[in-house]
């Protein structure tokens, strides 16, 4: 597997090869079609690809739940010397995983010391994903004003929520409080419907959106693009979980379709479901994820409704901004200590030297091929699915592509936050960059008075600071 020449993993000074955990769970995508399945494969993880099997999740880190390790069997958490703050991932969706949300430090503590069984470590779990491809994803709650159209036009989705709750939204005031006292009673009532409710609900809803989608069906006006995505995912995430009512999700969560290259970061007690595609994510070392949908594990709805922040607007989606004064190192950077991520691109006949850190890191390959060198005398083979472990303050790495490839080589670099106080990512409580499916202008009335859908507003700023913006600038992956 890795190097030409031999490494010391006694040493402080050697890049080591490593040997991921992958997880199989039933949303992974089947056999070579998954990333995560070749990585597996060229790390030698696995001797061969089922095609039947899901390949899900590639775990580079010391979690328990999935210890990386050296060529040798050696775990990483012995060579560190103790956790990494931070836990690597390439993710392989295939269909949706749940929805869900990650506890806040307290919380998961508390969770911890009530469940320990279904909440296996006593961390937060903020996360960090970059697209590989094009990715589907619910990330944070739509805006009243949408939910409150959403649920005038599907007397469906509306069945399932409690009178109550639709009055508070269609009169509720401007005041973010009442907002989310309002939308905390919405989803309560929605995630307390009787099952014998919500499924009849749903056959009627699908029913209804299965004629509406045909070619057959005569439109009264032309219909728009959010309507449709949201009726087509709908559709689909039912059809992959057969009478849950977590189905309904896109009339209450934003429905995003995130670009390669660009990121986006999921704070602690932030709804969230991703759909399909493929993403490297970066994460706090935890496992903890509270579900309350679109799963067949547990499913724990009092502990989600209560620990929710109940922010309206996606997180800020980013594409990343050049690092140590090359542009081909792009940072993802998100305001939490334990993590940063940095995709670094080597076109052929070029090289580049890899950021000296004094921390701890872990690369992953993801594409192309070359080679590195430094002055220990270590030279290692890039391949994609190849990972390494670079211990604090090792020798630094250039790598090299030569010039008869036809591609760069492009590898994902995780440690510990640098740059805490230059954030490139937020999340919905803090980022008013996006708004919502067809960004409503700034209310004049209640929120219940539905307005032209198309009537935009920014949809891509980067703010990164107040009143700064950067190039939006989408690297290919």
């Amino acid at each position: 597997m890795a190097s030409v020449h031999t490494y010391d993993k006694s040493s402080q000074r050697h890049v080591l090869p490593l040997r991921p955990t992958i997880k199989d769970y039933a949303w992974g995508i089947r056999g070579l079609d998954s990333r995560v399945a070749r990585f597996a494969l060229e790390s030698g993880v696995i001797d061969e690809v089922d095609p039947d099997s899901p390949y899900a999740e590639l775990w580079l880190g010391t979690h328990p739940s999935g210890p990386t390790t050296l060529r040798d069997g050696t775990t990483l958490e012995s060579v560190v010397g103790g956790q990494l703050p931070f836990l690597f991932k390439i993710l392989s969706a295939g269909k949706a995983l749940s929805i869900q949300a990650h506890p806040c430090r307290d919380g998961a503590k508390r969770l911890h010391l009530e469940n320990p069984t279904n909440y296996g470590d006593d961390n937060h779990k903020p996360e960090l994903a970059v697209a590989l491809t094009p990715f589907e994803a619910m990330c944070g709650f739509r805006r009243l004003e949408e939910i409150a159209i959403l649920i005038k036009k599907h007397p469906e989705f509306a069945a399932c929520i409690s009178n109550e709750a639709k009055l508070a939204i269609f009169l509720c005031s401007r005041d973010e409080d009442d907002k989310k006292k309002a939308l905390r009673m919405l989803f309560q009532s929605f995630m307390s419907c009787p099952v014998e409710t919500s499924q009849v609900q749903l056959k009627k809803l699908l029913k209804r959106l299965q004629k509406e989608q045909s070619v057959d069906h005569v439109h009264p006006h032309e219909e728009p693009p959010w309507e449709r995505k949201c009726s087509r995912a709908i559709l689909r995430l039912a059809q992959q979980f057969p009478g849950d009512s977590g189905a309904m999700a896109p009339f209450l969560l934003n429905y995003l379709l995130i670009a390669p290259g660009e990121s986006f970061y999921m704070a602690a007690n932030e709804p969230h479901a991703y759909v399909a595609g493929e993403i490297i994510e970066c994460m706090a070392c935890s496992d903890n994820v509270v579900r309350a949908g679109l799963t067949p594990k547990f499913k724990d709805v009092d502990n989600l409704v209560n620990m929710l922040t109940y922010s309206m607007g996606g997180p800020t989606i980013n594409a990343g901004t050049p690092a140590y004064g090359d542009d081909r190192i792009m940072r993802y950077t998100p305001p939490t200590r334990e993590f940063e991520v940095m995709i670094i691109t080597c076109n052929p006949g070029e090289d580049i030297t890899l950021p000296a850190l004094s921390v701890p890191a872990i690369f992953v390959v993801l594409e192309g091929s070359g080679n590195t060198d430094n002055e220990e005398g270590q030279r290692l083979v890039m391949r994609p699915g190849r990972s390494y472990y670079m211990p604090e303050h090792c020798p630094e790495l250039t790598l090299a592509v030569n010039d008869s490839k036809r591609g760069p080589l492009r590898i994902a670099l995780a440690h510990e936050n640098q740059h805490l106080d230059e954030p490139t990512l937020l999340c919905a409580e803090d980022s008013k960059q996006w708004g919502g499916e067809f960004a409503l202008p700034t209310p004049t009335s209640n929120p219940g008075t539905p307005r032209s859908p198309n009537k935009y507003v920014g949809v891509r700023e980067l703010n990164l600071k107040p009143g700064v913006t950067v190039p939006f600038k989408v690297p290919k992956l």
